[in-house]
Protein backbone atom coordinates (compact mmCIF):
# COMPACT_ATOMS: atom_id res chain seq x y z
CA UNK A 1 0.00 0.00 0.00
CA UNK A 2 1.40 3.52 -0.73
CA UNK A 3 1.95 6.31 1.71
CA UNK A 4 0.46 8.65 -1.14
CA UNK A 5 -2.92 6.92 -1.96
CA UNK A 6 -4.76 7.40 1.25
CA UNK A 7 -5.48 3.93 2.47
CA UNK A 8 -1.80 3.08 4.46
CA UNK A 9 -1.88 0.81 7.72
CA UNK A 10 0.05 2.74 10.08
CA UNK A 11 -1.40 0.72 13.26
CA UNK A 12 -0.82 -2.89 11.28
CA UNK A 13 2.69 -1.70 10.63
CA UNK A 14 3.44 -0.03 13.84
CA UNK A 15 6.27 -2.36 14.93
CA UNK A 16 8.41 -1.64 11.69
CA UNK A 17 7.86 2.10 12.65
CA UNK A 18 8.75 1.70 16.34
CA UNK A 19 12.16 -0.79 15.51
CA UNK A 20 13.09 2.42 13.05
CA UNK A 21 13.24 4.79 15.87
CA UNK A 22 14.79 1.73 18.18
CA UNK A 23 17.13 1.60 15.29
CA UNK A 24 18.03 5.23 15.11
CA UNK A 25 18.13 6.07 19.22
CA UNK A 26 20.79 2.70 19.19
CA UNK A 27 23.10 3.92 17.17
CA UNK A 28 23.05 7.33 17.78
CA UNK A 29 23.88 6.95 21.23
CA UNK A 30 27.03 4.22 20.11
CA UNK A 31 28.70 7.19 18.13
CA UNK A 32 27.82 9.44 21.17
CA UNK A 33 29.54 7.01 23.55
CA UNK A 34 32.11 6.40 20.67
CA UNK A 35 32.70 9.73 20.05
CA UNK A 36 31.40 11.78 22.58
CA UNK A 37 29.87 15.31 22.68
CA UNK A 38 31.44 18.45 21.91
CA UNK A 39 30.36 21.74 24.06
CA UNK A 40 30.76 25.05 23.01
CA UNK A 41 32.59 28.17 24.87
CA UNK A 42 28.72 29.02 25.38
CA UNK A 43 28.27 26.00 27.19
CA UNK A 44 32.16 24.88 28.66
CA UNK A 45 33.13 28.49 29.26
CA UNK A 46 36.82 29.41 28.25
CA UNK A 47 38.22 31.67 25.88
CA UNK A 48 38.05 31.94 22.24
CA UNK A 49 40.40 34.39 20.25
CA UNK A 50 40.39 35.21 16.68
CA UNK A 51 43.23 36.69 14.50
CA UNK A 52 43.18 37.10 10.74
CA UNK A 53 46.26 36.59 8.53
CA UNK A 54 48.03 36.32 5.94
CA UNK A 55 50.13 33.51 3.94
CA UNK A 56 50.09 30.20 5.25
CA UNK A 57 50.00 28.74 9.31
CA UNK A 58 50.72 25.26 9.84
CA UNK A 59 47.69 24.88 13.03
CA UNK A 60 49.94 21.83 14.92
CA UNK A 61 52.44 24.06 14.44
CA UNK A 62 50.63 27.39 15.94
CA UNK A 63 50.01 24.96 18.65
CA UNK A 64 52.63 23.81 19.76
CA UNK A 65 54.29 27.38 19.75
CA UNK A 66 51.96 28.72 21.82
CA UNK A 67 51.55 26.20 24.37
CA UNK A 68 55.33 26.18 24.94
CA UNK A 69 55.29 30.26 24.79
CA UNK A 70 52.27 31.05 27.35
CA UNK A 71 52.14 27.38 29.35
CA UNK A 72 48.59 26.98 28.70
CA UNK A 73 46.23 24.26 26.79
CA UNK A 74 45.10 25.87 23.69
CA UNK A 75 43.31 24.46 20.69
CA UNK A 76 43.90 26.13 17.51
CA UNK A 77 41.69 26.42 14.60
CA UNK A 78 41.87 27.51 10.87
CA UNK A 79 38.98 28.92 8.58
CA UNK A 80 38.05 31.20 6.31
CA UNK A 81 36.13 34.32 6.94
CA UNK A 82 33.27 34.32 4.16
CA UNK A 83 32.92 38.52 4.04
CA UNK A 84 36.16 38.86 2.76
CA UNK A 85 37.55 34.94 1.85
CA UNK A 86 40.43 36.51 4.56
CA UNK A 87 42.26 33.55 6.69
CA UNK A 88 40.88 33.44 10.39
CA UNK A 89 43.29 31.59 13.38
CA UNK A 90 40.93 30.34 15.81
CA UNK A 91 42.31 29.97 19.36
CA UNK A 92 40.60 28.28 22.26
CA UNK A 93 41.77 28.27 25.44
CA UNK A 94 39.53 26.01 28.68
CA UNK A 95 39.89 29.55 30.84
CA UNK A 96 38.79 33.18 31.25
CA UNK A 97 42.24 34.36 30.36
CA UNK A 98 42.71 38.61 31.33
CA UNK A 99 43.30 41.32 29.28
CA UNK A 100 47.63 41.14 29.97
CA UNK A 101 47.36 37.58 28.79
CA UNK A 102 45.81 38.51 25.00
CA UNK A 103 48.09 40.82 24.64
CA UNK A 104 50.80 38.00 25.31
CA UNK A 105 49.12 36.00 22.78
CA UNK A 106 49.31 38.66 20.64
CA UNK A 107 52.64 39.76 20.97
CA UNK A 108 53.98 36.48 20.71
CA UNK A 109 51.76 35.65 17.27
CA UNK A 110 53.16 38.66 15.71
CA UNK A 111 56.47 38.63 16.88
CA UNK A 112 56.50 34.51 15.76
CA UNK A 113 55.17 35.02 12.40
CA UNK A 114 55.75 38.92 11.19
CA UNK A 115 55.30 37.77 7.53
CA UNK A 116 51.78 36.92 8.16
CA UNK A 117 50.46 39.83 9.70
CA UNK A 118 48.88 38.52 12.40
CA UNK A 119 45.93 40.76 13.90
CA UNK A 120 42.93 39.92 16.30
CA UNK A 121 39.66 40.18 15.32
CA UNK A 122 37.90 40.14 18.47
CA UNK A 123 37.57 37.63 22.26
CA UNK A 124 34.72 35.97 23.63
CA UNK A 125 35.74 34.87 27.03
CA UNK A 126 33.17 33.04 29.23
CA UNK A 127 33.77 31.68 32.61
CA UNK A 128 33.10 28.07 32.72
CA UNK A 129 30.35 28.47 36.19
CA UNK A 130 28.90 31.03 33.87
CA UNK A 131 28.65 28.47 30.47
CA UNK A 132 27.24 25.48 32.60
CA UNK A 133 25.11 27.92 34.47
CA UNK A 134 23.25 28.89 30.72
CA UNK A 135 23.15 25.43 29.70
CA UNK A 136 21.49 24.62 32.89
CA UNK A 137 19.23 27.47 31.37
CA UNK A 138 18.64 26.25 28.12
CA UNK A 139 17.50 22.73 29.67
CA UNK A 140 15.67 24.00 31.88
CA UNK A 141 13.54 26.36 28.81
CA UNK A 142 13.27 23.11 27.39
CA UNK A 143 12.01 21.19 29.47
CA UNK A 144 9.45 23.83 30.46
CA UNK A 145 8.26 24.42 27.01
CA UNK A 146 7.65 20.37 27.00
CA UNK A 147 5.92 20.24 29.91
CA UNK A 148 3.34 23.43 28.40
CA UNK A 149 2.72 22.08 25.30
CA UNK A 150 1.81 18.66 27.04
CA UNK A 151 -0.60 20.52 28.99
CA UNK A 152 -2.11 22.11 26.02
CA UNK A 153 -2.73 18.90 23.87
CA UNK A 154 -4.65 17.50 26.86
CA UNK A 155 -6.69 20.59 27.76
CA UNK A 156 -7.73 20.59 23.78
CA UNK A 157 -8.00 17.01 23.35
CA UNK A 158 -9.77 16.49 26.75
CA UNK A 159 -12.76 14.39 24.96
CA UNK A 160 -10.62 11.68 23.40
CA UNK A 161 -8.66 11.00 26.57
CA UNK A 162 -6.28 14.01 26.53
CA UNK A 163 -3.46 13.53 28.95
CA UNK A 164 -3.12 9.86 27.41
CA UNK A 165 -2.66 12.49 24.16
CA UNK A 166 -0.41 14.73 25.42
CA UNK A 167 1.66 12.29 27.05
CA UNK A 168 2.46 10.48 24.01
CA UNK A 169 2.54 13.60 21.77
CA UNK A 170 5.19 14.40 24.62
CA UNK A 171 7.17 10.90 23.58
CA UNK A 172 7.32 11.65 20.40
CA UNK A 173 8.98 15.09 21.28
CA UNK A 174 11.09 13.46 23.02
CA UNK A 175 12.18 11.21 20.21
CA UNK A 176 12.93 14.60 17.94
CA UNK A 177 14.59 16.32 20.82
CA UNK A 178 17.04 13.09 20.85
CA UNK A 179 17.21 13.11 17.16
CA UNK A 180 18.34 16.45 16.97
CA UNK A 181 21.03 16.13 19.86
CA UNK A 182 22.46 12.83 17.92
CA UNK A 183 22.53 15.20 14.93
CA UNK A 184 24.80 17.52 16.37
CA UNK A 185 26.93 14.47 17.72
CA UNK A 186 27.38 12.84 14.13
CA UNK A 187 28.13 16.33 12.35
CA UNK A 188 30.34 17.07 15.03
CA UNK A 189 29.02 20.13 15.71
CA UNK A 190 29.19 21.64 19.17
CA UNK A 191 26.72 21.73 21.43
CA UNK A 192 26.03 25.65 21.61
CA UNK A 193 22.92 28.19 21.86
CA UNK A 194 21.68 26.79 17.95
CA UNK A 195 21.37 24.02 19.53
CA UNK A 196 18.29 25.73 21.99
CA UNK A 197 16.94 27.05 18.96
CA UNK A 198 16.67 23.93 17.50
CA UNK A 199 15.06 22.23 19.58
CA UNK A 200 12.71 24.48 20.26
CA UNK A 201 11.72 25.25 16.87
CA UNK A 202 10.77 21.32 15.97
CA UNK A 203 9.37 20.77 19.19
CA UNK A 204 6.41 23.69 17.69
CA UNK A 205 6.69 22.09 14.10
CA UNK A 206 6.63 18.67 15.14
CA UNK A 207 3.63 19.38 18.11
CA UNK A 208 1.76 21.28 15.13
CA UNK A 209 1.61 18.37 13.21
CA UNK A 210 0.74 16.25 16.28
CA UNK A 211 -2.43 18.40 16.61
CA UNK A 212 -3.65 18.24 13.16
CA UNK A 213 -3.78 14.22 12.85
CA UNK A 214 -5.54 14.49 16.92
CA UNK A 215 -7.77 16.86 15.25
CA UNK A 216 -9.13 14.73 12.50
CA UNK A 217 -9.01 11.53 15.17
CA UNK A 218 -11.37 14.07 17.37
CA UNK A 219 -13.82 15.04 14.69
CA UNK A 220 -13.80 10.75 13.23
CA UNK A 221 -14.65 9.99 16.28
CA UNK A 222 -17.10 12.17 16.60
CA UNK A 223 -18.55 11.04 13.30
CA UNK A 224 -17.27 7.12 13.18
CA UNK A 225 -16.89 6.48 16.92
CA UNK A 226 -19.86 3.55 16.65
CA UNK A 227 -18.99 2.16 13.76
CA UNK A 228 -15.00 2.14 13.65
CA UNK A 229 -12.48 0.89 16.19
CA UNK A 230 -9.95 3.60 17.45
CA UNK A 231 -7.26 1.85 15.66
CA UNK A 232 -9.39 2.32 12.59
CA UNK A 233 -9.95 6.19 13.52
CA UNK A 234 -6.19 6.83 14.24
CA UNK A 235 -5.75 5.31 10.34
CA UNK A 236 -8.59 7.01 8.50
CA UNK A 237 -7.35 10.47 10.68
CA UNK A 238 -3.73 10.45 9.90
CA UNK A 239 -4.26 9.00 6.17
CA UNK A 240 -6.46 11.92 5.91
CA UNK A 241 -3.76 14.31 7.51
CA UNK A 242 -0.42 12.85 5.86
CA UNK A 243 -0.58 14.64 2.51
CA UNK A 244 -0.85 18.25 4.14
CA UNK A 245 2.35 16.82 6.80
CA UNK A 246 4.42 16.10 3.69
CA UNK A 247 4.02 18.64 2.03
CA UNK A 248 4.53 21.53 4.73
CA UNK A 249 7.39 19.36 6.06
CA UNK A 250 8.65 19.56 2.86
CA UNK A 251 8.94 22.97 1.79
CA UNK A 252 9.97 23.50 5.17
CA UNK A 253 12.97 20.73 4.48
CA UNK A 254 13.90 22.74 0.52
CA UNK A 255 13.63 26.10 2.32
CA UNK A 256 16.20 25.05 5.10
CA UNK A 257 18.49 23.27 3.22
CA UNK A 258 19.07 25.65 0.49
CA UNK A 259 20.39 28.10 3.27
CA UNK A 260 22.55 24.79 4.73
CA UNK A 261 23.80 24.59 1.08
CA UNK A 262 25.03 28.25 0.93
CA UNK A 263 26.10 28.21 4.27
CA UNK A 264 27.98 25.61 3.44
CA UNK A 265 29.55 27.00 0.32
CA UNK A 266 30.63 30.27 2.12
CA UNK A 267 31.63 28.27 5.27
CA UNK A 268 28.82 30.37 7.77
CA UNK A 269 29.86 28.15 10.60
CA UNK A 270 26.71 29.65 12.81
CA UNK A 271 24.02 29.41 10.76
CA UNK A 272 25.86 25.57 9.39
CA UNK A 273 25.11 24.55 13.18
CA UNK A 274 21.34 25.90 13.04
CA UNK A 275 20.57 24.65 9.67
CA UNK A 276 21.76 20.64 9.28
CA UNK A 277 20.59 19.42 12.54
CA UNK A 278 17.03 21.51 11.50
CA UNK A 279 16.92 19.65 8.32
CA UNK A 280 17.00 16.30 10.18
CA UNK A 281 14.74 17.66 12.54
CA UNK A 282 12.06 18.68 10.28
CA UNK A 283 12.22 14.91 9.07
CA UNK A 284 12.21 13.48 12.53
CA UNK A 285 8.97 15.55 13.39
CA UNK A 286 7.03 14.48 10.61
CA UNK A 287 7.82 11.18 10.84
CA UNK A 288 7.10 10.98 14.84
CA UNK A 289 3.96 12.95 14.35
CA UNK A 290 2.66 10.45 11.30
CA UNK A 291 4.34 7.16 12.78
CA UNK A 292 5.01 6.85 16.00
CA UNK A 293 2.46 9.21 18.03
CA UNK A 294 -0.71 8.10 16.66
CA UNK A 295 0.17 4.32 16.76
CA UNK A 296 1.88 4.63 20.12
CA UNK A 297 -1.56 6.27 21.33
CA UNK A 298 -3.70 3.51 20.00
CA UNK A 299 -1.18 0.86 21.73
CA UNK A 300 -1.74 2.58 25.48
CA UNK A 301 -5.92 3.31 24.24
CA UNK A 302 -5.54 -0.68 23.42
CA UNK A 303 -3.79 -1.91 26.26
CA UNK A 304 -5.98 0.43 28.75
CA UNK A 305 -9.41 -1.18 27.36
CA UNK A 306 -7.77 -4.68 28.00
CA UNK A 307 -7.12 -4.03 31.23
CA UNK A 308 -10.84 -2.21 32.05
CA UNK A 309 -12.35 -5.41 30.70
CA UNK A 310 -10.40 -7.96 32.57
CA UNK A 311 -10.81 -5.62 35.59
CA UNK A 312 -14.86 -5.77 34.54
CA UNK A 313 -14.57 -10.05 34.21
CA UNK A 314 -13.02 -10.19 37.69
CA UNK A 315 -15.90 -8.13 38.81
CA UNK A 316 -18.58 -9.85 37.29
CA UNK A 317 -16.98 -13.07 38.57
CA UNK A 318 -16.51 -11.79 42.05
CA UNK A 319 -20.49 -10.79 41.81
CA UNK A 320 -21.25 -14.60 40.62
CA UNK A 321 -19.29 -16.35 43.46
CA UNK A 322 -21.47 -13.94 46.01
CA UNK A 323 -24.84 -14.71 45.04
CA UNK A 324 -23.68 -18.76 45.00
Amino acid sequence: MSLFKGNFDYIGKRKIFFAISIAIMVIGLLVNIILGVELDISFKGGTLIKYSFTGDLDREKVESFLEGKTGKTVSVQITESAADKSKVLNIYLAESISMNEQEEFLEALTSEYKDNKVQQINVNSLSPTMGKLFFLKCLVAIALSSIFLVIYVAFRFRRIGGWSAGVMALVALLHDILVAYFAFVIFRIPLNDNFVAVVLTILGFSLNDTIVIYDRIRENQRLLGKEKSIGEIVNISTNQSFTRSFNTSFCAFLSIGTVAVLALIYNLDSITSFALPMMVGIISGCYSSVFICGPLWVLWKEYKAKKDAAKDDKSKGSKKKAKA
